[in-house]
């Protein structure tokens, strides 16, 4: 008996777990490009699916207290540089938010990244991929990339002392060899903030 297409597709979300991002590609070898967009749109009125942006979709995490939860912003962001198989960083006020120097969270959130320049609209959020020359994108370390991106979007004219300290807090958690790697991409000027952590980070 064959399975239908929209069987085999809950049969790979189930498979795959609450809070994973899927896109429709990932479904095009159980039926025709038509049969697939029908089978997930009766999936996503049905409540099986959540349609997170155009063409990308979630089957919804539910947290006994507040119900549905949807990914984050850069959970997304990450499944789509996953995809295209680019690498992407954080910048601006979002790097800024995410190592907790700045509450404020943009409505436009910008990475950078070495695959396609693009814009995605995720309910009143956009994640725009500014696409750069390889070397921008070509840290290692999660918490020395931000710096880095962090520290450009403050300035070197306009960073505080008390920034500076928490910035060089966070690095010690950094490994010290990723630190290593990306303290060679940072101007000189954030070198020398991240340089003194060589000596103090704890994972080799």
């Amino acid at each position: 008996m064959t399975i239908s297409t929209e069987k085999q597709i809950l049969n790979r979300i189930k498979k795959a777990g609450r809070g994973v991002l899927f896109f429709i590609e990932n479904f095009i070898n159980y039926g025709s490009t038509e049969a697939v967009k029908k089978a997930v749109q009766r999936l996503t009125n049905s409540g099986e699916l959540d349609r997170v942006a155009p063409g990308i979709y979630v089957r919804p995490q539910i947290d006994d207290i507040i119900g549905k939860t949807t990914p984050s912003i850069d959970e997304i962001a990450r499944a789509i540089a996953k995809r295209d198989k680019a690498r992407i960083v954080p910048t601006g006020i979002y790097a800024l938010n995410r190592l907790g120097l700045s509450t404020q969270v943009p409505m436009n959130v910008v990475y950078l990244t070495d695959g396609a320049a693009r814009k995605i609209k995720i309910g009143k959020l956009t994640i725009t991929f500014k696409k750069v020359t390889p070397k921008n994108v070509a840290t290692v370390g999660e918490i020395s990339g931000l710096a880095i991106q962090a520290l450009r979007t403050i300035g070197k004219e306009n960073v505080t002392d008390e920034e500076i300290r928490k910035i060089q807090e966070l690095l010690k958690k950094e490994k010290r060899t990723r630190l290593e790697h990306d303290i060679r991409l940072a101007p000189a000027w954030i070198r020398e903030i991240m340089k003194p952590l060589l000596n103090k980070t704890t994972h080799e």
